[in-house]
């Protein structure tokens, strides 16, 4: 396992991180799953694992707690609020009035005192970065969260944060997760850039394009993945930002065979080859998956590699950018676009 420094904060941590959105009723992992997963990924060297309130309405929370009991000094531990708990209208977003209430929600199901980084898991465009920032300094300064940052924001809105934190005098965010890929690389055109420029730490989410790049999906294949089942939109290669990624996927089967890899080595040592990466995010559901993965940690792409996967996708595309994330309100809602 490689490690690397979080941003500029001095923590140490892993290049591979373990991500919790299987652990309960989404990926129907039970609780003795779950902590089988969390003491193999231990085990192999993973330091973070990161949940989030929404992961099966707390229920990943709460299997990390108990998966982490006795142990929870040597993990660095995060989480994240802003999705919707529920159909109370106060109950999502990053107002102060949320997220104090999240948090200690978070903590409770925890089982624990402070977590170490607490993300805004969504840019929530009805609350300013001042009442957002304000709230999660004062959650700092009382000791429940040693650092703080943003998921899936756009360029614009990270350097948005950067500059309210410092005109308001106002701790900032430290890092960024971001979705990235061989097949969804539209974050090196400006979010990688802006990280970088402000020395963000960025854990990247779905480092296999949702199993598209585990090896499991192949030309003349029925797709049975187990996210399939329930996004089959997203696998339905009649749709043409579908079949473009089954095409890619066929070319960078031949890239990895060639080189030696595994698919899952191909995909995780491209996402953790830039400098702007600290750590890829891996969603096991199950120990073999993570076994598989953890296979990956000390894969180092050769040049000639990199350049071959430039040729098969270009730097800066993604393959299927309807399913980023951070689309700007006014391109999805047209009473904001028009007077």
């Amino acid at each position: 396992m490689q490690y690397r420094t979080l941003g500029r904060t001095g923590v140490q941590v892993s290049s591979l991180a373990l991500g919790a959105m299987n652990f309960g009723r989404i990926g129907r992992t039970t609780q003795d799953e779950a902590t089988a997963i969390v003491d193999a990924a231990l085990e192999g060297g993973i330091n973070v694992i990161d949940t989030a309130d929404a992961y099966s309405g707390g229920e990943s929370e709460e299997m990390v707690g108990k998966a982490i009991a006795g142990r929870r000094d040597d993990i660095v531990l995060a989480t994240k609020a802003t999705l919707p708990m529920g159909d109370e209208r106060n109950h999502r977003g990053s107002s102060r009035r949320w997220l104090v209430t999240s948090l200690d929600n978070s903590l409770r199901r925890l089982g624990v005192d402070h977590v170490d980084l607490y993300q805004i898991h969504r840019w929530d465009p009805t609350t300013s970065d001042e009442e957002t920032l304000s709230a999660l300094t004062d959650l700092q300064r009382a000791g429940k969260i040693r650092y703080f940052g943003s998921s899936t924001f756009p360029a614009y809105r990270i350097v948005q944060g950067q500059w309210a934190a410092r005109e308001h005098h106002l701790s900032r965010y430290v890092t960024e997760q971001p979705s990235y890929s061989i097949l969804q690389r539209g974050i090196e055109t400006d979010v990688l850039p802006v990280t970088e420029e402000y020395g963000l730490g960025v854990l990247a989410w779905s480092p296999l394009a949702s199993g598209w790049l585990s090896g499991a999906i192949r030309e003349g294949r029925d797709i049975t993945t187990s996210r399939s089942a329930f996004m089959p939109q997203r696998f339905d290669t009649a749709i043409p930002s579908n079949r473009a990624r089954l095409d890619a996927v066929e070319q960078l089967a031949q890239v990895a065979d060639e080189a030696g890899l595994t698919m899952i080595q191909l995909a995780l040592g491209f996402v953790t080859a830039h400098p702007a990466v600290t750590s890829a995010l891996i969603g096991p559901r199950t120990l073999d998956h993570l076994h598989s993965q953890l296979a990956a940690a000390d894969t180092v792409l050769t040049a000639d590699v990199l350049d071959a996967i430039d040729a098969v996708i270009a730097p800066g595309t993604d393959l299927a950018a309807h399913e980023k994330n951070d689309t700007p309100p006014a391109l999805l809602d047209p009473a904001l676009r028009r007077r």
